[in-house]
């Protein structure tokens, strides 16, 4: 994860160059990009045989010919090398007899994952340049796990972030597994100066735009095994629809989880390694995306050959074009209508009218960007700026008209995170709507209004999703909040925290660096909590404390869905929410006195405090 401390925004971003050599003839093998659809090695009886080799070989994780990067990787023994690793799977009971090469002549590998799952780190095998190993063992508890080769590395102590030699190792119950999609997240990324790199980030071995296209029918049932065969977090965020986890693992173990705690959301955060199992259905067609919430995995610097201008506006073309204005872990599904189905909304919307102003420097900020709702019949004065941008709260059941007016003077486009909602009112220009028909972006002086239905109270936000890091980070993020009908917002009870970064890559909570202004209270009564990460990286820890302890909240509710009663629980008050992430907590002060709220990055001390006094 990047370190905020040494990333300044638009002075010293990483510039992520292709800094390949278009003219030079490859060398080495070529890589084949693997969907994981094909198991790999051959059955004979209950015994799977498989022999890889791991080898050097160019990989072309966007077109062929194009850029390419020389990396690691394994094959099998006669086949080309792949990325991600080839694929095992096996029921669980079987005998794999597994003969692992090492074709590298200069590095030791350091290879996890061959043994009877779950696996102990002991467990690893260590192959000289040069030399072969055979192992043998019965494939263990059923579930997703992840083998993967350190090269060159002890695998407690890796350096670098190459991570191209893994791929999944899924195990079968004997009756079988529903049908499902295998998606592995791979990366290399390599420092060439102080301020040049190169990067490849992939799902099943390619970079969007260049990643698979997922076709599915209102109705169906996704099931995606998701494995992050990377050195870093990634929050994967889903548009438009919810998904149920239904399996966790950290890559040498997997777990079901019961039915009781299985939980709805639209952003999971899977740490290194790490493995989830999600469960989706489709009930409005369209185009949606599947994607990592760390910005700087998905923008065009994420591309290999992308070549990085910080004083570029970004241009009309450009944001017309989402094959331009995205990369890397990011894949697209296209839903098709079921035949004689209509999914229009009955109902009279309400309308909101919202503004995106471009507003002077502000602290680190060269300029800023502003949401703003127009309250009353006057509309808001043009150099008007708020950070975050106008609490959106809206009704369950009321179809509601979000009139986004641009006055900035580049183009926008607004996602209505966590909302489900018609797909070309998504908020992903050239690509949300579909076929011929889809959203264009907010161009300087022009209008668009989103269609959202609301279908689901909770916690949500709004968010660009053109130029990211430099709108996000400026301004164009903003809460929303669905209430059941009938309810009212009632500020005394109902507090809203919603994180990001400033220009420095320093923490603000709704618009400040270092503290909100003290509460007072009444104590007593419930509150709520609503906690929102809309930074570009990083995790933010929520807490609040009496005096230097922690007290307890209610947790109630994830990523604007209710938590299943089973997981309602009353727990230490302390959150690590990721980028993309909403929690919801309910809070009754123990005793009146004074607490503290605090947020940090990660495990970083607190860098914003806001007291709170119940009275």
């Amino acid at each position: 994860m990047l370190n905020p401390q040494s990333v300044l925004l638009l002075a010293g971003l990483l510039t992520l160059a292709g800094s390949y050599e278009p003219a030079r003839l490859p060398a080495n093998p070529k890589v084949e990009a693997n969907d994981n659809r094909v198991s790999a090695g051959t059955r004979l009886g209950d015994t799977l045989v498989i022999r890889l080799v791991a080898q050097r070989a160019d990989w072309y994780p966007d077109t062929d010919p194009g850029p390419f990067i020389t990396v690691e990787a394994f094959g099998e023994e006669g086949k080309a090398p792949q990325v991600p690793a080839p694929l095992i799977r096996v029921p669980t009971g079987t005998l794999v007899r597994a003969t692992i090469r090492n074709g590298l002549p200069d590095s030791t590998i350091h290879v996890i994952g061959f043994a009877t799952q779950p696996i102990a780190a002991s467990e690893t095998l260590h192959v000289a340049p040069g030399a072969t190993t055979e192992v043998v063992f019965r494939a263990g508890t059923p579930g997703t796990y992840l083998y993967r080769a350190v090269i060159g590395h002890d695998p407690d102590a890796r350096s670098s972030e190459k991570e191209t030699a893994g791929g999944a190792f899924v195990v079968d119950p004997l009756d079988g597994s529903p049908p499902d999609r295998i998606l592995v997240m791979n990366i290399y990324s390599e420092q060439i100066d102080s301020v040049t790199g190169r990067e490849a980030l992939a799902i099943n071995g390619k970079s969007w735009p260049h990643t698979e296209r997922i076709g599915l029918t209102v109705g169906d049932t996704a099931r995606w095994r998701v494995i992050n065969g990377t050195a870093r977090s990634h929050p994967m965020h889903l548009h438009g629809f919810y998904f149920r986890l239904d399996q966790t693992g950290d890559g040498i173990t997997s777990q079901d989880i019961p039915d009781s705690l299985r939980a709805l959301g639209v952003t999971e955060n899977m740490p290194r390694w790490h493995t989830r199992t999600l469960t989706w259905s489709p009930d409005r067609p369209g185009n949606w995306l599947f994607h990592c919430h760390l910005t700087f995995h998905v923008i065009p610097d994420a591309r290999l050959d992308h070549k990085h201008d910080e004083t570029a506006e970004i241009s009309e073309t450009t944001s017309h074009n989402p094959m331009q204005h995205m990369a890397g872990l990011v894949l697209g599904m296209t839903v098709a209508p079921r035949p004689g189905e209509s999914y229009a909304q009955p109902g009279t919307p309400r309308r909101i009218d919202l503004f995106v102003n471009e507003g002077g420097p502000r602290g680190a900020m060269k300029k800023t960007y502003s949401y703003i709702a127009q309250r009353g019949p006057v509309a808001p004065a043009p150099d008007s700026v708020e950070i975050p941008g106008s609490l959106l709260v809206l009704t369950r059941g009321e179809p509601t008209d979000v009139v986004v007016h641009n006055r900035a003077r580049e183009a926008v486009a607004v996602h209505w995170h966590g909302i489900e909602l018609e797909s070309f009112s998504d908020g992903v220009a050239g690509w949300s709507g579909a076929g011929a028909a889809v959203a264009p972006p907010v161009l300087p002086g022009e209008s668009f209004t989103a269609r959202l239905d609301l279908v689901r109270a909770g916690t949500f936000m709004y968010h660009t999703h053109i130029n990211d890091i430099e709108q996000v980070v400026q301004g164009a993020i903003g809460p929303l909040v669905v209430l059941e009908p009938g309810e009212r917002f009632d500020p005394s009870r109902d507090h809203v925290y919603i994180g990001h970064w400033n220009a420095g890559a320093g923490l603000m909570v709704n618009g400040d660096p270092t503290a909100g202004p003290a509460l007072e209270l009444l104590a007593g009564v419930t509150h709520r909590f609503r906690f929102i990460n809309i930074g570009p990286a990083n995790n933010i820890r929520y807490r609040i404390l009496q005096d230097t302890t922690h007290t307890q909240w209610r947790a109630w509710a994830k990523d604007g869905a209710d938590l299943p009663p089973a997981r309602r629980t009353i727990r230490v008050a302390n959150q690590l929410v990721a980028v993309g992430e909403t929690f919801d907590f309910e809070f009754t002060p123990p005793t009146p006195g004074t607490y503290e709220l605090q947020a940090a990055f990660g495990n970083r001390p607190a860098s914003w405090r806001q007291r709170l006094v119940f009275k």
